[in-house]
């Protein structure tokens, strides 16, 4: 049985330097990360307080961290309220529908 030898493919690979080591990790974001857990931790054991203040901070700094993702949302906000407003505005024309049909039928059987 003939051996057939392994060539070791070479691979183009380049890794990508960033032009600041800040954009390489995001320290802000394992700030939030850890204070979120650590917050979490405080309120499972008991201190509401101090729980709930290091869980807010870590809530800020996510969003201080995904300012572009916060933003979309802050923009997609209005277009979203208007489809509830018109969701609430179908509902409330049922129940005006379903009202008017009951004293409808309420007429025909108290006759």
């Amino acid at each position: 049985m003939p051996v057939v030898p392994l060539r070791q493919q070479e691979y183009d690979y380049e890794p990508e330097l960033c032009a600041s080591e800040a954009e390489c990790m995001s320290w802000i974001g394992y700030a939030a990360g850890g204070t979120l857990i650590v917050g979490g931790l405080l309120l499972l054991t008991g201190k509401r307080r101090a729980g709930t203040v290091a869980a807010a901070s870590g809530a800020a700094l996510a969003l201080l961290d995904q300012k572009e993702t916060l933003n979309a949302w802050w923009n997609a906000l209005p277009g979203y309220i208007d489809d509830i407003q018109r969701v609430l505005d179908q509902v409330q024309g049922t129940i005006e529908e379903i009202a008017i049909q009951r004293e409808k039928l309420r007429r025909i059987f108290d006759r």
